[in-house]
């Protein structure tokens, strides 16, 4: 069998503000007798990289291709950050050095027990010039071409003006490249037309000038949020209530990961990184989003603006898949990620609508179990079965088809598919034993032939045929 990946290597632009992190270490011992005020004794010195270069840090961590397109000074911080970033694996040759310009740097001074007395800023906010903003449009049209999507880091240090964004959105909707933007400013106009919109609380607030005290009220603003802009999905970061995620068709609370909190520096470019990493690797919305919540759980843990692992997250969102699915049903994405941990474990596939389950259904899922060490059943989705069986079926939701297979002792995972077929599901799970009833011809069960090309077997289970869904209709009817 091929090795099944979950996280895979993609081409991300990042556009945006850059900046160097700089931490002083020391302690205070005592007051200074010149004025009331702290005397700092000043220890080790540590940079590291911050807004949107931090966001480039997180991608990389998450086994990301990074090219960074930005305006810095021609400084010896711009230096010293152009340095951190090609150390890490990012392509640099986007960026503009600008003579004048100040690189922006953040110094804060953390005494004892990492407790921050003082936050230092050295930055120069004013606007690129216009001779700047083309030559950043034209390497930007040059990396269209081999950009899977498109992260916009907005700190307002003056690199994101609205018509840079507004080109750069118009550019890759033509390209259907998807555009992923930190917000922080109140115009409207700039963010019109993005994919996705990702503000925290205060942000969404100060953008919107509407409350955000209860759920209710952070669900208003981020639909306006939304309406204004005509994007496609608003992700609102919420700190310890977690993040609302929505869009056309979908509204999601997704609860905070309940841990002590050292540091929330950063955290938004760590959201930003893993949902976009999550998103075009082929994760769904909510999937992404609940990704980018644990990456953001992990980094809160961690002092600074530090960068977080791919390996972390996708232990630890294994960890809450299991936690999570007590009933045992998964979607492709998650049932993947379990799959990782379980290497060198033979794996049965069978699917079905499993309508009303009986005994028939019993005894074939029982005997295709004993072919292998995990059974999985992709089951129809109440949409394909209305397609296959006719518009009165199914009788039983999906989620209840679910609950119920779940129930069964030997079905291990339950995956629900849209299609009228399970051969996409086959393709991305690639069993090692594919199971259908014997009342089938194997050269007519769907997948059959992909199975073996890898080495894989298919079984046909005799099938009690005087048990039925259809059966059971019938004599309901009848009586």
């Amino acid at each position: 069998m091929k090795e099944k990946k979950h996280i895979q290597k993609k081409n991300v632009l990042v556009l945006g503000d850059v900046m160097l992190d700089c931490y002083y270490y020391g302690k205070v011992e005592r007051i200074s007798p010149e004025a009331p005020i702290p005397v700092f004794l000043k220890g080790d010195t540590k940079y590291v990289l911050g807004g949107g270069a931090n966001v480039v840090s997180n991608l990389l961590a998450a086994n990301q291709d990074v090219y960074l397109c930005s305006v810095i000074g021609d400084d010896e911080a711009g230096l010293h950050l152009v340095s951190m970033l090609n150390e890490i694996g990012c392509d640099c040759s986007g960026i503009l050095h600008s003579k004048g310009r100040k690189t922006t740097i953040k110094t804060r001074l953390l005494a004892q027990n990492n407790q921050q007395l003082i936050r230092i800023d050295q930055e120069q906010a004013e606007n690129i010039s216009r001779f700047e903003e083309e030559e950043l449009l034209k390497i930007i049209k040059l990396r269209l071409s081999q950009a899977d999507i498109i992260i916009i880091s907005d700190y307002l240090k003056g690199v994101l003006t609205i018509s840079l964004i507004q080109e750069v959105i118009q550019l890759c909707d033509k390209k259907q490249i998807p555009v992923f933007i930190d917000i922080k400013d109140k115009n409207f106009d700039k963010y019109y037309g993005a994919t996705l919109l990702k503000p925290n609380r205060n942000e969404l607030t100060m953008i919107t000038g509407m409350p955000t005290e209860s759920n209710e009220e952070i669900l208003d603003a981020a639909k306006k949020l939304k309406e204004k802009c005509k994007c496609k999905y608003v992700l609102t970061t919420l700190g310890s209530k977690g993040m609302l995620i929505i869009g056309d068709s979908i509204e999601e609370w997704i609860s905070s990961i309940e841990q002590e909190v050292y540091d929330v520096s950063g955290a938004g470019d760590t959201v930003i990184s893993y949902f976009a990493a999550s998103f075009i690797n082929g994760y769904d919305i909510s999937e992404s989003a609940n990704m980018a919540n644990i990456a953001a759980g992990i980094k809160v843990r961690k002092m600074g603006t530090a960068a977080v692992m791919l390996k972390e997250v996708m232990n630890a969102y294994t960890s809450k898949i299991k936690d999570k699915n007590n009933n045992k049903l998964v979607t492709i994405n998650e049932l993947k990620l379990i799959l990782e941990n379980q290497k060198g474990k033979k794996l049965v596939f069978t699917n079905g609508c499993f309508d009303i389950l009986h005994r028939g259904h019993v005894s074939y899922l029982k005997a295709a179990a004993e072919f292998g060490d995990l059974l999985i059943v992709g089951l129809n989705s109440d949409r394909s079965v209305k397609r296959l069986k006719g518009q009165d079926r199914p009788v039983n939701t999906e989620e209840d088809r679910a609950i119920i297979l779940g129930a069964l002792e030997y079905v291990d995972f339950v995956v629900i598919f849209d299609e009228d077929t399970p051969l996409k599901m086959i393709k991305e799970v690639q069993p090692d034993v594919l199971v259908k009833g014997a009342d089938y011809v194997k050269d007519d069960v769907i997948g059959a032939s992909f199975v073996e090309s890898y080495g894989g077997e298919v079984k046909l289970v005799r099938y009690l045929s005087e048990f039925s869904t259809t059966g059971i209709l019938n004599k309901i009817r009848r009586d």
